[in-house]
Formats: C-alpha cells, sequence, structure tokens
C-alpha cells in the first residue's frame, strides 16, 4: 500500500481492535515492510496515538489509553450503534449526559455516510423508549441542528408553540443548551425582541441555521442560573427532604444540595430515627414529577416541606399501592377460577 494517509489510516484501524499486533503481521496486512510499519508507528505517535511496543517473539504493537482522547476510526456497525445510543439519551434529557452526548451526536451525524444515517433512522422509528416526566420528548434532530448552530455561532430559525399553545416564527442567535435532567432547554438572544429568552426544545419545530454568522454577545449571567431563575419566575418553591443515608450516598443531582444532620441517626427518616442528611433546593418542577424522583432513588425519605409535595408523594403510593393491590387481586381471582 503506497498510499501513506491511506495506509496510516488502515494501520489505526487496525490497532483499535483490543489486541496485539506484531509487526510482521501488519506488514504482511499492509503489504509493506516492517521498517515502514516502525515510521508509521511513530507518525501515529506524532498525531497524539500512545501506540505501546513490546519486545520479544510474542511482542507487537498495541493502542493504550492516553492523556487524551485521539480520533476514533468506526465501522459501519459501531457508528450505527453509537449514533442510535445517542439518539436514545439526547432524545430523552437524561441527567448527567447533558450537552456532550449532543456535541458528540452532531459531530457523528455530520460524517455519517447516507446508507448509514438511514440506517440509523429506521433502527431509531422502529424501537421505542421510556420517557420521563411529562413524556416531553425532543426530536435529536432538533438538538444536533441547535447544538451546530451554537457551535457555529449561526443564526437559527425556527417554529416556537407557546405554553398557550399560540405559534410564533423565531430568528435568534444561539447561546448554549442545557438540559435540566427532565428537559432541554435553548438560551438564545432573540433578534426580533432584542433581549434574552429561553426555549423549551420540546416545542421547537422546524430549525435551521440560516447560514448567517454573528459576533457572541455576553450573557448577563451563568446560562445554567438563567434558565433556572426563567423556571422559578413562572413557578417556584423551597424543598425540604430528609434521607436516612449519609449525603455521599446520594445520586448526583441530590448531593450538591444535602447538609449531614448532627446525631442523625440510619433509622428510616420520618419513621422515628433522625434523618443521616437534608437536601434543600429550590425547583419549577412539578410536585408530582419531583416526587417521582425521589421515589426512583430507592432510598428511604422524609419530605419534610412543602405540603403539595408531601401531598404529591402520598398520592403516587396510593396509586402504586392500588396498583399493586389490583394485580394480586386478579392473580388471586385467576387462581381460585382455575381451581373451580
Amino acid at each position: 500500500m503506497t498510499d501513506t494517509p491511506a495506509r496510516l489510516l488502515t494501520l489505526l484501524s487496525l490497532l483499535q481492535t483490543p489486541r496485539e499486533w506484531p509487526g510482521s503481521e501488519l506488514a504482511e496486512r499492509l503489504r509493506v515492510s516492517t521498517r515502514t510499519i516502525r515510521r508509521d508507528i511513530d507518525r501515529l505517535r506524532e498525531l497524539g496515538y500512545p501506540v505501546e511496543a513490546t519486545l520479544g517473539s510474542e511482542g507487537g504493537y498495541r493502542l493504550v489509553a492516553g492523556a487524551a482522547m485521539p480520533p476514533l476510526l468506526l465501522d459501519d456497525e459501531e457508528a450505527v450503534a453509537i449514533a442510535v445510543g445517542l439518539r436514545a439519551g439526547a432524545g430523552h434529557a437524561v441527567e448527567g449526559v447533558e450537552e456532550a452526548s449532543v456535541r458528540a451526536l452532531a459531530k457523528l451525524e455530520q460524517v455519517l455516510p447516507g446508507r448509514l444515517r438511514h440506517r440509523v433512522g429506521a433502527l431509531q422509528s422502529a424501537t421505542s423508549a421510556v420517557t420521563r416526566g411529562d413524556g416531553a420528548t425532543v426530536d435529536p434532530h432538533t438538538l444536533t441542528t441547535m447544538a451546530s448552530a451554537v457551535a457555529g455561532r449561526e443564526r437559527l430559525r425556527f417554529a416556537y408553540r407557546a405554553r398557550d399553545g399560540a405559534g410564533t416564527r423565531r430568528l435568534v442567535e444561539p447561546y448554549r443548551l442545557v438540559s435540566t435532567g427532565s428537559r432541554w432547554y435553548l438560551v438564545a438572544y432573540d433578534m426580533d425582541r432584542e433581549d434574552w429568552r429561553t426555549f423549551r426544545v420540546d416545542r421547537v419545530a422546524e430549525p435551521f441555521a440560516t447560514g448567517a454568522r454573528f459576533a457572541p454577545r455576553e450573557l448577563p449571567m451563568d446560562a445554567v442560573e438563567f434558565v433556572r431563575r426563567g423556571l422559578h419566575g413562572r413557578q417556584t418553591y423551597a424543598v425540604e427532604v430528609g434521607f436516612a443515608v449519609a449525603a455521599g450516598e446520594l445520586p448526583g443531582w441530590l448531593q450538591r444540595h444535602a447538609v449531614p444532620v448532627e446525631g442523625g441517626t440510619d433509622g428510616a427518616a420520618g419513621a422515628g430515627g433522625r434523618p443521616r442528611c437534608l437536601v434543600r433546593f429550590e425547583t419549577g418542577e412539578s410536585p408530582e414529577w419531583l416526587a417521582a424522583r425521589l421515589a426512583l432513588t430507592g432510598l428511604p425519605f422524609a419530605v419534610h416541606a412543602p405540603e403539595l409535595l408531601a401531598e404529591a408523594a402520598r398520592g403516587l403510593a396510593g396509586r402504586l399501592a392500588a396498583g399493586a393491590g389490583a394485580a394480586a387481586g386478579a392473580r388471586a381471582a385467576t387462581g381460585t377460577a382455575a381451581a373451580g
């Protein structure tokens, strides 16, 4: 193989498989000398790929973990699997994934060949995922279009449906995508209203980048804080919840709001024992959704405030108990009928 760039890409593709390659085998695969293989290995190292060499009859070359993440080469099946996984994560605003999955998906879909793009779309349309919260999901294409516009500092047009159902057309300078764990928001400068705005991405339709570049404006505060204040401006309440575990055992979204309780016990919070930690924060989430999130931690807790959250937790517990009781009754009835 005389084409050096093509040979380097082929060599890199081989080294990315989880095995050690003897120099003689690589030379045979690429139809070059072992001396050329050594030179190509040096070139890959200069490009930042950590290629390790071992000596001896069983020695060879393999790619190892380095200080930075170098570009990877993916085959068709790997590219499709990663694209589908990123789409699923981005489409349901999975907490902790946030913007990284959207940026990665935007980069991958930009270079995805047409034949693979079709496979990804077909697989995505043929599968369903469990939604969270109120079921508000977003089209991954909408997120990747926005992410690309943010990265390229390119003005964006889209149709937007307001909370009251009214439809408008918007022209914005996109600044940042923010995930709250249950929804995605776009922070952008609205050109028509000449002010900063927050847009719920699940209410956006037909987004497209205009091609017009812009110099970024200075947002008055951090994008996450801007979204949080916008949510609190609509409906906000203070939350205090006691947990029977140490703060370090809480999920990440609760840990940053947790404070230890002096003299706390391991007894279940709210069941006679003092909680080991308290979680205090303000939120604009619906009490029903927050109660479900707390229940999904799988940890014993007691709602100290507000009462509307306690009511939501009791309502959720009642519905779950009723559902479990109905299922048990149906099984018992089936068993009685079978015995008769």
